[in-house]
């Protein structure tokens, strides 16, 4: 590893910084641009960023699409005794089996093992039934639900969007449409894959005609990517198991790009994150189509054989999000960007900002 500590990917941030609702039109946010390799950067607009891409230039799309993943649950009797009675947060965190969950509980001291949760809609009636099957820590726990004819119909009836803990609201109706990208397809995600919030039909067209190649990738992303990082010796990280897939299109698409030296512009961390899984996989071989789970940890002294060029949001202090923008473009640039951005009173987080770090 690099010698370097969790404590070394800190900043300060003033919390009015924090973005807690959407530009008002998609693509009106503003862009720090990055040189890579030097670390100069130059204050744009995000409209700018066709005018960045070359022809040649690849593309690569994260077209997973976010679930409502925040569910209230009533607590109801527990191996013949009665539960306090009171809703209880429910947000779930990752598929571990047929109808079953890993989740969230809020408040979940009390929640045991065994202990049923009703989910109803505002008019009453029960939607969802889940089962508690083991308690975690953190809040964490495992629950199973009873089999229903369309999970994923259920949860858009009486989900809420899984809005991040640092957006201190409850979800809107704008939510709905803002907190997913234009090009979302395959349900799966508990959190958006924030680089892509700010593209609109009208840019991605641009982007085509100018001559780029566009592709996509899926991986559906968990809150372990974002959570804090609880360890501060780096060989000590372990991140959630995210599933992805690589289509067959994209994997020639990357190998053809690769071959001729053009340009991979990753549009996000979660893309960087499969494609650099799946060029592990393949060894000194071309990609190949396939699906799997990543825990790849992303930190400075990796090397990538992929991607050439990053779109990112502003990340979470101390997190394995900033460690992996850290490694693709140097910390101490990194840092110094942040700096830049908070002086220049740039929005941070999942509906702030963003950098493009190019070469």
């Amino acid at each position: 590893m690099s010698g370097l500590r969790v404590a070394d990917f800190d900043f300060e941030l003033p919390s009015e910084l924090i973005a807690q609702e959407p530009p008002e039109q998609r693509g009106q946010s503003r862009m720090l641009v990055m040189e890579r390799s030097t670390g100069t950067l130059r204050d744009a607009q995000f409209s700018e960023f066709p005018s960045l891409l070359r022809p040649g230039d690849l593309l690569v799309l994260n077209d997973s699409r976010v679930i409502p993943a925040r569910l209230y649950a009533q607590r109801t009797v527990v191996r013949d005794r009665q539960a306090p009675s009171g809703m209880v947060e429910v947000l779930l965190t990752e598929p571990v089996g047929n109808d079953t969950w890993r989740a969230l509980v809020r408040p979940g001291k009390k929640v045991g093992v065994g202990e049923r949760l009703v989910f109803p809609a505002p008019a009453g009636e029960v939607v969802l039934e889940a089962e508690v099957l083991e308690r975690g820590g953190f809040g964490e726990r495992t629950v199973r639900f009873a089999p229903v004819e369309d999970f994923l119909a259920a949860l858009e009836r009486i989900g809420h969007m899984p809005l991040p803990p640092y957006i201190r609201r409850d979800d809107s109706g704008v939510d709905r449409e803002r907190y997913q990208t234009v090009f979302a397809r395959e349900r799966g995600s508990v959190a958006a894959p924030t680089a892509g919030l700010h593209f609109t039909p009208q840019i991605l067209e641009a982007i085509a005609a100018s001559g780029v190649d566009v592709a996509r990738i899926t991986l559906h992303v968990g809150l372990g990517t974002f959570a804090p990082l609880r360890v501060e010796d780096m060989d000590e990280v372990r991140l959630h198991r995210e599933s992805y897939s690589l289509p067959q299109s994209t994997a020639e698409a990357v190998n053809r790009a690769r071959g001729e030296g053009r340009r991979i512009v990753a549009v996000g961390t979660t893309v960087v994150r499969t494609l650099e899984a799946a060029a592990q996989m393949a060894g000194q071989g071309p990609l190949k189509a396939h699906a799997g789970t990543t825990e790849i940890f992303i930190s400075p002294g990796f090397r990538f054989r992929v991607v050439n060029a990053l779109l990112t949001n502003f990340h979470l202090p101390r997190s394995s999000l900033l460690m992996l923008v850290s490694a693709f473009a140097g910390r101490e640039h990194v840092l110094a960007a942040y700096l830049d951005a908070v002086r220049m009173r740039y929005r941070f987080f999942s509906y702030g900002d963003c950098m493009f770090v190019l070469q």
